[in-house]
C-alpha cells in the first residue's frame, strides 16, 4: 500500500500570493462579446478543457463563454514578477484569438453588451454548477455574465492569523474600489457609478440575501464563528433551491472577501480589472502593503479595527462604488484606524497618504497617481464624454484593447 502524502502546511501571512485576472473576449472589428473561450483553451491544449497550465500562470474557463481567467499556478512567492508573466500570457491568448477574429478586452464590464441576447454559459465540464446558478438566479444578466475582476488570495495559518487578516481586509475593503473602479458604463450609457460592476454584483443573488450580505464581511474571530455566522445561514437558505447540494461550498459566499478554509486563504473580490496587468499588480501591491501594516498593528490593533460596525463600513463602500477616488470620507472613527489626520478627506487623498506611509517603488507612484488624477473609470468617463456617443465608446474600448496587448496605461483618446 503506497503512503498517502500529507497536505502541505498552510502558508503564513504574506508568505505567498494568488492573483486571478478575468478578461472579456470580443470580436476584433465590432468589439461585441465573442463566446469562444473553449476554443482558445482548445488551441492551447489541443482539446476542450476547463484549464491549461502555462508555467507559472494557468488559464481557465468562467461562467460564460466570452470570459477567460488567468491566474497564478499556485501561490507565488512575490508579486513583482507577476505583471510580466500575466502580460506574456495575455499576448499569447491574443495570438490565438487572431485566428478567431477576436481579442481580449480589459476593464470590469463590457460597455454595450446585451446579456439577455448575448449570454452563452460554459457548456462543458462543471456545467452542472453553472446550470444550478442559472436555474436559481437567472444568469442572463449583467450581475452574472458581465463582470470581470481581479481576485487577490492571501494565506493564513490558524485562527490567530485568520482573525488578523480577515479583520484587516474588512477594514480596508470599503475604499478598495477608490483605486480599482473601471466600470462606468452599462449598455452604452454612463450609469452614475464609477464601479458599476460592484453596484450590479451586490444584487446578483438578491433572491437569497445571506449569500452576499452587505458585501463588506461581518467581523468574526475564528473559523468556527465564520462557519456558524456566515456559511451555515447561507447553506440553509439555499438548501430548498439546491437539493442536490451542488452549490453548498465556501465559494457560494458572494461577500467582497471570502474565507477559503479549503486552502487556508482569504479571497478579495472587489477589484475591477484594469487596463494592463501592470496596473492590476500595482493595485494588488498597494493593498498588500496596507494590509501588512494593519495586520502588524502599525496604526491600531485588531480589536480596534474589529470594533467598527459593518453597516458603517458598508455605507462607505457604497460611496466608493459610486464616486471611487472622489468619495468623501467623513467617518472619523474609520480614518483613525489609519492614524489619518483628524479631518474629512476624499478616498483618493487617503490612498495617497497610505502610499506615503507604506509604499515604495513604481507601483506606489502609480497608485498615488490614481489618487491624484483619477481611477480608470474616471479616465474612461472623460474619454467617452458626457453624451457617451456609441462611436466614441467603441473607439475608447478599442484603445483599451491596445493598452492591454501593448502594456500601455490608458490616458484617453
Amino acid at each position: 500500500m503506497s503512503e498517502q502524502k500529507e497536505a502541505p502546511a498552510p502558508l503564513s501571512l504574506f508568505a505567498g500570493y494568488g492573483i486571478e485576472l478575468e478578461y472579456m473576449i470580443v470580436a476584433r472589428d465590432s468589439g461585441d462579446v465573442l463566446p469562444v473561450a473553449d476554443r482558445v483553451l482548445e488551441l492551447e491544449a489541443g482539446k476542450i478543457t476547463n484549464a491549461v497550465e502555462h508555467g507559472a500562470i494557468a488559464w481557465s474557463n468562467e461562467l460564460v463563454l466570452h470570459v477567460i481567467e488567468l491566474k497564478t499556478n499556485g501561490p507565488a512567492p512575490a508579486l513583482e514578477p507577476l505583471a510580466d508573466l500575466f502580460l506574456r500570457d495575455v499576448q499569447r491568448i491574443n495570438r490565438h484569438l487572431d485566428q478567431l477574429d477576436g481579442r481580449l478586452m480589459p476593464t470590469a464590464m463590457h460597455a454595450w453588451m446585451d446579456p439577455a441576447r448575448e449570454t452563452v454559459l460554459w457548456p462543458h465540464d462543471d456545467r452542472e454548477i453553472y446550470t444550478a446558478y442559472d436555474r436559481i438566479f437567472n444568469c442572463q444578466g449583467h450581475g452574472w455574465s458581465n463582470l470581470q475582476s481581479m481576485h487577490i488570495n492571501l494565506p493564513f495559518a490558524g485562527d490567530a492569523e485568520f482573525r488578523r487578516l480577515h479583520t484587516a481586509i474588512r477594514t480596508l475593503l470599503p475604499v478598495m474600489p477608490a483605486i480599482a473602479a473601471s466600470s462606468p458604463l452599462l449598455e452604452g450609457q454612463l450609469t452614475g457609478f464609477l464601479d458599476t460592476r460592484l453596484e450590479t454584483y451586490r444584487f446578483n443573488a438578491r433572491r437569497i440575501a445571506s449569500i452576499a450580505g452587505l458585501v463588506v464581511p461581518e467581523f468574526v474571530a475564528t473559523r468556527r464563528e465564520y462557519e456558524q455566522r456566515i456559511l451555515a445561514p447561507m447553506y440553509a437558505d439555499i438548501a430548498p433551491h439546491d437539493p442536490a447540494h451542488v452549490l453548498q461550498y465556501e465559494w457560494l459566499n458572494s461577500r467582497g472577501a471570502i474565507a477559503r478554509f479549503d486552502r487556508s486563504a482569504i479571497e478579495i473580490r472587489v477589484l475591477d480589472t484594469q487596463e494592463t496587468p501592470r496596473a492590476d499588480l500595482a493595485v494588488a501591491a498597494a493593498i498588500v502593503a496596507v494590509l501588512r501594516a494593519l495586520t502588524g498593528g502599525r496604526w491600531t490593533s485588531a480589536e480596534e479595527q474589529g470594533g467598527i460596525a459593518t453597516e458603517v463600513l458598508a455605507a462607505l463602500f457604497l460611496d466608493c462604488v459610486r464616486d471611487a477616488d472622489q468619495a468623501v470620507i467623513q467617518e472619523r472613527d474609520f480614518l483613525r484606524l489609519f492614524a489619518f489626520p483628524d479631518k474629512d478627506c476624499r478616498a483618493g487623498e487617503l490612498w495617497q497618504y497610505l502610499m506615503d506611509e507604506c509604499g515604495g517603488g513604481d507601483w506606489a507612484d502609480m497608485v498615488r497617481g490614481i489618487g491624484r488624477d483619477g481611477c480608470l473609470a474616471r479616465r474612461i468617463r472623460q474619454a467617452v464624454g458626457r453624451d457617451a456617443r456609441r462611436a466614441r465608446v467603441e473607439e475608447t474600448y478599442r484603445v483599451l484593447c491596445r493598452c492591454l496587448d501593448e502594456d500601455v496605461l490608458f490616458e484617453g483618446i
